[in-house]
């Protein structure tokens, strides 16, 4: 299993090193040493955990659908044209940017600061791993 150093933990789950020491003290997350000495935690327990602990804002959309990837967000910028419009959307702390038909963003009532959803499907979807990390 890979280890991850608290800090990097702190970093992946939006908390401070001394939350992810907090969770190691009351049990939550089990921890241990690496090769130099330093204070790691399981990447498959902080992956449950992550998980366990994910709060997701309610789709106002109220549509359901095939794709399971929605992150509900708000629109931060719109770059449009007579065809063509880039919507930026911020999904927690996540930034979401998307090309569609300028018609769709008037039809959807687009604007700066409204409410949005993002939906991916998962076929076009990379998944990338930081160099070394193997």
């Amino acid at each position: 299993m890979p280890q991850i150093r608290i800090k990097d933990a702190a970093l992946y789950l939006g908390v401070s090193d001394d939350t992810v020491r907090r969770w190691i003290d009351a049990g939550t997350l089990t921890s241990g040493q690496d090769g130099s000495g330093r204070t790691v935690v399981d990447g498959l327990e902080l992956a449950q955990l992550a998980k366990q602990n994910a709060v997701l804002p309610p789709d106002p959309s109220g549509s359901t659908g095939s794709a399971r990837n929605r992150f509900v967000g708000l629109v931060t910028d719109i770059v449009a044209d007579r065809v063509m419009a880039q919507v930026e959307l911020q999904c927690g702390p996540h930034r979401v940017v998307s090309l569609i038909s300028s018609e769709a963003v008037r039809e959807l009532g687009l604007e700066l600061g409204s409410v949005a959803v993002a939906v991916v499907k998962a076929t076009n979807v990379m998944v990338e791993a930081p160099a070394g990390s193997r």
